[in-house]
């Protein structure tokens, strides 16, 4: 992928429900861009990325290649809907229901 297509499109097509949690510490964040701080900051407990962008007043477009941006940096984690994050893991089923839960608040 080129440089100026990597700011039009994430790296990987995330879902607007998949999840994203945060695994980077503090001292890891500081060479972030605020906007990519922000994200890792409340991704401390899962998120969807349909929740970081209306949390944070982004576009879905912009939340979706900033989550991707961080993945591909080890800052986060993405769990997409299936069961699978991008490396074969499964997310804990009990968070996926807290998870919906925050969905249907929104």
């Amino acid at each position: 992928m080129a440089p100026s297509d990597r700011r039009t499109r994430p790296l990987h097509q995330l879902a607007v429900e998949a999840l994203v949690v945060t695994t980077a510490n503090d001292q890891q964040l500081m060479g972030l861009l605020p906007e990519q701080q922000r994200i890792c900051y409340l991704c401390r407990d899962i998120k969807s990325v349909a929740e970081v962008s209306a949390l944070l007043s982004i576009p879905l477009g912009v939340a979706r290649i900033l989550v991707s941006d961080l993945e591909e940096a080890g800052m986060v984690a993405i769990h997409e809907p299936g069961g699978r994050d991008h490396h074969g893991h499964q997310p804990d089923v009990s968070l996926m229901e807290r998870v919906l839960g925050g969905l249907r608040k929104l």
